[in-house]
């Protein structure tokens, strides 16, 4: 009834004027955005998470906090990918807030390598459960804990209700869940703000000397609420996270890549 209501002032502006302001049109679209769960921490604006052209494809063109976010891998050298760009974002949200939970029912990750990625170990609590229902349940909770800056949590399958109680949590919190779902047997539709794949990307030396050049990845923004899906080659090097490349210039080898 509430988002009736916003629609419908909306679109009495536009037929009052003609055509609404930027502030006007921005305003209706934060209301909307809040009446969906998107919602300011203390009112204050969030700052950027530093993840560059990407975070053009999200609403306010800021990665969304206190909201799920499903990360998908099919084998392991994509979860490894996976895994690394997780670490990247995760150590931009500590930075507003201090601690984060790693959990999972098998750990795929090394902790003292979170270092090459700015993140220091020491600063995240890994949790190590034995079955499905006690991850479940662990992340849940987690994810009540509003003292927490992120909960990446690892598992295989999840249903919707099962997502939809994740996403209740964060909305009351504000934490941000990365779900990172490793071998899932369907990508079932869940409740979450966006689903990514992470994939590997040939890495590039300096002025063509051989050896291997800094991690990269190819990142795909397959869903995204309210914003714009996306693909992107970005790669982590002593300068921090940057994208090599973005949006068209990738398309025609992914679908050449489809097609072949």
């Amino acid at each position: 009834m509430l988002l009736f209501v916003v629609i419908f002032a909306g679109s009495k502006i536009l037929g009052m004027k003609g055509r609404a302001d930027e502030k006007t049109i921005e305003l209706l679209q934060r209301q909307i955005l809040n009446l969906q769960g998107d919602r300011k921490i203390s009112g204050e604006e969030q700052p950027a998470l530093g993840l560059g052209s990407i975070e053009q494809a999200f609403p306010a063109r800021i990665f969304p906090r206190g909201a799920i976010h499903e990360f998908i891998s099919a084998t392991d050298e994509n979860a490894a990918c996976t895994n690394g760009f997780l670490s990247v974002v995760a150590g931009r949200l500590m930075r507003q807030r201090s601690a984060c939970l790693w959990i999972s029912t098998r750990r795929h990750i090394f902790p003292p390598a979170l270092k090459v990625f700015g993140l220091e170990p020491e600063r995240i609590l890994f949790i190590d459960v034995r079955g499905a229902k006690e991850a479940l349940w662990a992340i849940e909770e987690a994810l009540k804990c509003d003292a927490l800056a992120a909960v990446v949590g690892e598992i295989g399958e999840l249903g919707f209700n099962e997502s939809r109680r994740l996403q209740l949590a964060v909305e009351r919190s504000q934490v941000t869940g990365l779900i990172h779902r490793h071998r899932p047997k369907t990508e079932n539709t869940v409740a979450c703000v966006s689903r990514w794949k992470i994939r590997s990307a040939a890495s590039k030396t300096t002025d063509g000397l051989p050896g291997v050049g800094f991690p990269r990845w190819h990142i795909e923004l397959q869903k995204v609420r309210n914003g714009r899906p996306g693909n992107w080659e970005a790669q982590w090097s002593p300068s921090g996270f940057e994208i090599t490349e973005s949006g068209e210039s990738i398309m025609p080898q992914i679908s050449a890549r489809k097609t072949g």
